[in-house]
């Protein structure tokens, strides 16, 4: 698998080079760091896992006002020596996983983005935690509701902020929907529809590695879905049932699932129906249908640009990169105090890993679920 979602975006990123050249912190870490409005304080970000993802945020993050890549944490030298070169990072701001908590003693470091495999998403966050720093970690914030509560707590006893990098949280056609919903365009919503998911690749891969992901297809795609329900429909679901399909256990062991169909109960009447794959391509929608409208969006979480329609006609909002807009409103957030029109904090991530907890609990059970 080429990104973290193949198939949203086809195209590969650029391999970074090998063949070094001397670092000009000059040139490079000036001109890059700095280049924002004088009386605008950035947001110095060090990105914590240097794989296809951390990739991606750093690049869009080139295009960014208010946050700025300062520094990486990674187990691999020579990633670590590519990325000095290509994003200018200064030897002091560069680490690994034996010494990055010595972050405490850089002055120049604000937050810490972890992209490392869900299974280290609370080891690293509370590392980070305690070393005084401001975490942005990626979704799922941890592999169950136990781990992201221990995370909550620790970054609220550290007096450091904790973000989840839910990027459709920002992007504009998203937000579009969610205020018409907002605004009562829709009228009473009856029904939200999410499809998640793609054919996976190399099963050696740590998604496929219980220890390492905390599960399959639901905690890398499917939660697009869970989290897609709650702000579309504007509530909290308040029971949960599901089914399991897994054709191929050898690919798929125990622990990794496949394909889940789960269902979502809102306390307004509403209900979600949602699947969430491994085995399927091209599921990348959602639908929203209330007694006065409808929205529909397909793709509806990609990376590229997200398409829709409203009974009101298509939505039009330009696209940004999303990680790009992420990082900056992220910034806002952590810099200036901003409220998002959609929370994007530790305790919105435990409410989806509580609701995946419940949708496990669903499918060994056979049973409905209560979330009140």
């Amino acid at each position: 698998m080429k990104s973290r979602r193949f198939f949203l975006q086809k195209a590969g990123l650029s391999a970074l080079a090998l063949n070094l050249t001397p670092f000009n912190p000059i040139s490079a870490m000036t001109q890059d760091i700095f280049n924002t409005k004088q009386d605008e304080k950035p947001l110095r970000v060090a990105i914590m896992g240097l794989g296809s993802y951390g990739t991606r945020v750093a690049n869009a993050m080139k295009d960014c006002k208010r946050a700025k890549l300062v520094g990486v944490i990674s187990g691999t030298p020579s990633k670590i020596e590519a990325w000095q070169k290509e994003y200018g990072i200064p030897a002091k701001n560069c680490y690994n996983y034996e010494t990055y908590h010595q972050i405490k003693d850089n002055p120049d470091i604000d937050a810490v983005y972890v992209i490392t495999p869900n299974g280290l998403h609370m080891e690293h966050a509370m590392g980070v935690a305690k070393a005084g720093k401001h975490v942005i970690c990626e979704k799922p914030m941890a592999i169950n509701a136990a781990e992201g509560k221990k995370m909550v707590d620790a970054c609220k006893a550290a007096g450091v902020q904790l973000l989840v990098g839910y990027r459709m949280h920002f992007e504009a056609k998203t937000q579009e929907v969610i205020k018409m919903r907002m605004n009562g365009d829709f009228g009473k919503v009856l029904f939200f529809q999410g499809l998640s998911g793609f054919v996976i690749g190399d099963p050696t891969q740590w998604r496929l590695n219980y220890p390492r992901s905390g599960g399959g297809a639901m905690m890398d795609i499917g939660i697009y879905s869970i989290n897609g329900s709650r702000y579309m429909i504007g509530e909290e679901p308040i029971w949960v049932t599901a089914q399991e399909t897994k054709n191929n256990p050898e690919k798929f062991k125990e622990g990794i699932d496949e394909t889940i169909q789960f269902q979502l109960g809102f306390p307004g009447g509403a209900v979600a129906s949602c699947l969430s794959t491994y085995s399927m391509n091209g599921l990348d929608k959602f639908f929203l249908n209330g007694l006065k409208g409808f929205a529909e969006m397909q793709p509806s979480t990609g990376y590229g640009p997200i398409e829709g329609k409203t009974h009101k006609g298509p939505l039009t909002n330009p696209h940004v990169t999303h990680q790009t807009t992420q990082m900056d409103e992220m910034a806002a957030i952590i810099l200036d105090g901003k409220k998002p029109l959609v929370p994007v904090d530790g305790e919105e991530g435990l409410k989806d890993l509580v609701i995946i907890d419940a949708i496990y609990k669903a499918v060994k059970t056979g049973e409905k679920v209560s979330l009140v």
